[in-house]
């Protein structure tokens, strides 16, 4: 027995499936087509896709935007149907759309929809895709699946007590998170006083004169520090792979350059990286879309970007990743935002920041030794503050590993509930019956010690 007086059920049995193994005597194992109908949803035109509408549109991956009808109005379970995601489980209620790219699952009458749903998180459905250039799950081959299935009573209980698991797993989380995106203004701040010339950094006080920069959008800047154009100090590069061979990078807010394969699970879109555009170390990349949220990067490795991102190198004696720093400053962004051109929508996600726009930007640029001083300050600077983000995102993602892994014990059985769920605080055992027929809207798969005292 753990800590929290949660135990195995008194006897089991082989449930004759084998990815499950042993299951409580008295629990049933079914086909999941005895438990739930399973169907596609509707097709619909991204053009029926907005940022705001009356009733949600989900597709394979979750929410897309809004849309002004609906396809159905209840309690279900949706399942990715499609993409290298495909298997994800989102649990939905009231009115919404439901794509082609998703599988609307309805659980018959004397089931409970916020367990069924648990129990498909549980069998990890992503390892039944069909291998293609577009990986996608066979609705017939999910519902023949065998699951366990404990009486419906069982099956409230298990909704009370993981309802109340997932939600102060939840409230750690956002916890963390909001701690990430604190050290992560705190590190901007000081970068941004750094590379804009707001504190000299030998000196660890303002530089003792400075200058109007004559530009509308720019601060003051130290005296001398000189006035270019970007156009003046880079040249674009446009050299395209012929093989494809090479290593595909990405951009990523927090971490730069990377290697994508590294950072994403998922597929690149394009079937060959035949002209895609090589990245060499020093280089500066930036992402036209994305530039004006910080994806401008000076690269570290050698590899292929997309052929919609542009690439510079410096026409002088330069620290492009001083560049980088400057350029990714709130000031830059801003500045961005306001000369690149708008697409669709023309929300700030969807911004082209064409190359000679780019290069009319105007930036103050300190001596080159200077430029030196100011990145080995702020790698000093900031070290503390990326190890205490790194500390608390590893926290973040062994949460999201203990929640599946505590979802999976419940619905298997491994682990019995019942005494835990029936003793929970009364406003919790409410919320579990209210569970019993209707779900929170759109509660999706989500992701230390005060949970690990509960469950170990």
């Amino acid at each position: 027995m753990n800590a929290n007086g949660l135990r195995p059920y008194p006897t089991y049995r082989d449930s004759g499936a084998d990815w499950l193994g042993r299951v409580p005597e008295h629990w049933e194992v079914r086909r999941l087509k005895t438990l739930a109908y399973m169907q596609s949803g509707d097709t619909i035109t991204t053009l029926s896709i907005g940022e705001a509408g009356q009733h949600p549109v989900y597709g394979g991956n979750g929410l897309r935007g809004y849309t002004s009808n609906y396809t159905h109005d209840g309690d279900f379970v949706l399942i990715g149907r499609q993409g290298a995601l495909c298997g994800n489980v989102h649990l939905v209620h009231g009115r919404f759309w439901a794509s082609e790219h998703a599988v609307v699952a309805t659980p018959h009458v004397g089931h409970v929809p916020f367990w069924f749903g648990a129990l498909l998180r549980s069998m990890n459905l992503n390892q039944y895709s069909i291998a293609a250039a577009q990986p996608g799950l066979s609705v017939d081959r999910i519902l023949n699946l065998w699951a366990p299935v404990p009486p419906k009573l069982e099956q409230t209980a298990i909704a009370r007590f993981l309802d109340h698991a997932d939600r102060r797993i939840r409230r750690y989380i956002r916890a963390k998170e909001k701690l990430v995106e604190l050290l992560g203004e705190q590190k901007q701040a000081i970068i941004h006083e750094a590379v804009t010339g707001q504190i000299d950094v030998r000196t660890g006080q303002p530089y003792p004169a400075y200058k109007d920069s004559g530009v509308e959008w720019l601060e003051e800047v130290p005296k001398h520090w000189e006035k270019r154009r970007l156009k003046s100090v880079l040249r674009s590069v446009d050299r395209r792979s012929s093989t494809g061979e090479e290593t595909l990078l990405s951009l990523r807010r927090d971490h730069g350059v990377v290697i994508y394969s590294e950072h994403f699970a998922r597929p690149s879109q394009g079937r060959t990286l035949v002209g895609y555009k090589i990245l060499k170390a020093g280089q500066l990349v930036v992402n036209r879309l994305q530039a004006n949220n910080g994806l401008v990067f000076c690269s570290g490795i050698d590899g292929l970007v997309s052929p919609d991102y542009s690439v510079f190198e410096p026409t002088i004696r330069l620290q492009m990743k001083y560049l980088g720093e400057l350029l990714r400053t709130s000031l830059y962004r801003s500045r961005f935002r306001r000369v690149a051109t708008g697409l669709g929508t023309g929300t700030a996600g969807f911004l082209r920041l064409y190359d000679d726009v780019f290069l009319a930007t105007t930036v103050f640029l300190p001596p080159d030794d200077e430029q030196l001083s100011i990145l080995r300050w702020q790698m000093n600077e900031t070290k503390r503050i990326d190890d205490l983000i790194t500390q608390q995102e590893r926290g973040i993602a062994l949460f999201a590993e203990y929640r599946t892994r505590l979802i999976s014990d419940v619905v298997t059985g491994k682990l019995d509930v019942r005494q835990a769920a029936a003793s929970l605080p009364e406003v919790d055992r409410l919320l579990g019956e209210k569970l019993a027929t209707e779900d929170l809207h759109n509660r999706g798969a989500g992701s230390d010690t005060e949970l690990q005292a509960t469950y170990s």
